[in-house]
């Protein structure tokens, strides 16, 4: 808990309200005047300050987040990789005037992102995670910066425009594509968690703890 001392501002006023009474209702011209007003001054703010004595405040002091654990230099290496991938892909998002292409980019963006981050969860995903940096999104960036610099040219010829429908045509297939591979992420996890389940559900069976169907009255009732 830390400690806040909470002045009263009350003396402040009462103080200066003195010398305003006095200015209006007595003369202020002679050394004494003054020496007077001051001492009425101090004698109104001494009386108002223990009237109003200030107040103490416990505060508690906010919680420090954990500090994240150091990542390893070869996970450090990829999320780094990962960073500069969505950099560039925002610029191109920022760049390309399709506002249908835009949508799809900022989806292969947070797949993208999430895929990468999970080296930071689990490392023996690392394999599968720097193929994707090696080829899948380098690839589809190239892609996109193929589009970018076509469609900026204006024109609908047989080449930029062929070229430029089949990108848009492929930017679903990376977006299910980078799906499967996210989810491909979560499959040991997801074989520990059902081997998990299998087994407590049998302990519940063994110990007389489990219903054995919809609706069945509890044991003992």
């Amino acid at each position: 808990m830390r400690r806040i001392v909470k002045k009263s501002v009350l003396p402040i006023y009462a103080a200066a309200g003195m010398w305003l009474i006095y200015c209006l209702f007595f003369p202020l011209y002679a050394l004494w005047h003054f020496l007077v007003v001051i001492a009425a001054t101090a004698v109104v703010f001494v009386i108002f300050k223990k009237l109003c004595p200030d107040k103490i405040i416990e505060v508690k002091e906010p919680e420090k987040p954990e500090p994240k654990p150091e990542l390893s230099p070869e996970v450090a290496a990829v999320v780094a990789e990962g960073k500069l991938a969505m950099s560039e892909m925002d610029r191109l998002k920022k760049s390309i005037r399709n506002p249908e292409v835009k949508s799809k980019i900022t989806q292969i963006m947070i797949l993208s992102d999430k895929i990468v981050r999970n080296a930071e969860v689990d490392v023996t995903d690392l394999p599968r995670i720097k193929k994707f940096l090696n080829y899948y999104l380098p690839t589809t960036i190239k892609l996109l910066n193929a589009y970018d610099r076509m469609d900026e040219q204006g024109i609908r010829g047989e080449n930029i425009g062929g070229t430029i429908k089949r990108i848009e045509d492929i930017l679903d297939t990376i977006i299910a594509a980078y799906e499967k591979q996210l989810d491909a992420l979560f499959a040991d996890e997801a074989l520990d968690i059902e081997t998990d389940i299998e087994v407590l559900d049998g302990m519940l069976s063994r110990e007389g703890l489990k219903n054995s169907g919809p609706g069945e009255a509890r044991q003992g009732n």
